[in-house]
């Protein structure tokens, strides 16, 4: 992969050097990836805490102003900090997005980088939407789902991103051992899903007077928990089969998760442990997604031909 950029012109201000050249690329790549797991973390407090409708309205905070005020205490803070928190996500999409543009890649790098760029960029600003009809519907909780999914969506796409911008090749192996691997992506996606209708039948709505979907929280967390470790024998299943640095990682991701989603299910939920399980459910996605990009299945070559 033949990642280059053009060198900034000699009277470049500090912003044009600030989206030019290849590490520019390396370090927004990483910056998204870092920014839509913190929002991640940060919608979760403001779940946890009870201040989904801190700003009981959107796009303004009251009917009658776009932040909040001393009225609305400490849930109102909580809201708005998030709410105000999607602006810098903005920046650092806006920012990714310029100095994709202006990267010289070489074939369908070009092209790739540039799509996933641009569709960064505009999940950002969907995110905002979908959370202003998360206020507007008074935290439904498969609104809130969506919300979290399109959440995992941008980090798988900026894993993508840092593993291009680092020009990280995709290592050949064999057919059954990339379908294993994309049959293990796919486990983990359900076990997310999963886990947002698991949430959404838990205590934490996010209000005290927020609707639940109403299903058996114990059901919808075993059937979670299956999805989960049916991931995990696939992991450990690709780690027999072929080793490598970034299935290590995602089974120590899943061990340490599987760790947290059991405490925190024994203990009643207590909201440090569900805030660390909602991190790990980011790093969980982030590190299939980064075993995914990693590897290309190779067809063996019939003799003679």
């Amino acid at each position: 992969m033949d990642l280059m950029t053009a060198p900034p012109r000699s009277g470049a201000t500090g912003i044009l050097r600030l989206v030019s050249g290849e590490v520019a690329l390396r370090r927004w790549a990483i910056a998204s990836l870092v920014a839509n797991i913190a929002i991640v973390v940060t919608g979760g407090v403001v779940r946890l805490t009870a201040s989904g409708l801190g700003c009981p309205t959107w796009p303004r905070c009251t009917d009658d102003s776009y932040v909040s005020h001393p009225a609305l205490g400490i849930h109102g803070i909580i809201e708005f900090g998030n709410r105000l928190l999607t602006f810098v996500l903005i920046i650092i999409a806006v920012l990714t997005w310029v100095t994709a543009m202006r990267a010289r890649l070489a074939g369908r790098s070009r092209r790739g980088v540039r799509r996933v760029a641009t569709a960064m960029a505009l999940g950002i600003p969907a995110q905002g939407v979908i959370g202003g009809i998360t206020v507007l519907t008074h935290l439904n909780p498969f609104v809130v789902a969506l919300h979290f999914l399109l959440s995992m969506v941008l980090i798988t796409l900026a894993v993508w991103l840092v593993r291009t911008a680092y020009r990280l090749e995709r290592k050949p192996v064999e057919p059954m051992i990339a379908a294993i691997v994309t049959a293990t992506f796919v486990a983990m996606w359900i076990a997310v899903w999963l886990g947002t209708i698991t949430t959404g039948s838990g205590p934490h709505a996010g209000d005290l007077g927020s609707r639940r979907t109403g299903w058996s929280i114990q059901t919808s967390a075993h059937i979670h928990a299956i999805a989960v470790y049916v991931a995990i024998a696939g992991t450990a299943l690709i780690l027999w089969l072929a080793r490598s640095r970034a299935v290590v990682l995602l089974l120590a991701v899943e061990i340490i998760q599987v760790g947290i989603g059991l405490s925190q299910y024994h203990l009643g939920l207590p909201i440090g442990l569900v805030t660390a399980h909602l991190l790990g459910a980011s790093l969980a996605v982030a590190a299939v997604s980064n075993l995914w990009f990693s590897v290309r299945p190779v067809h063996s070559r019939r003799a003679g031909a």
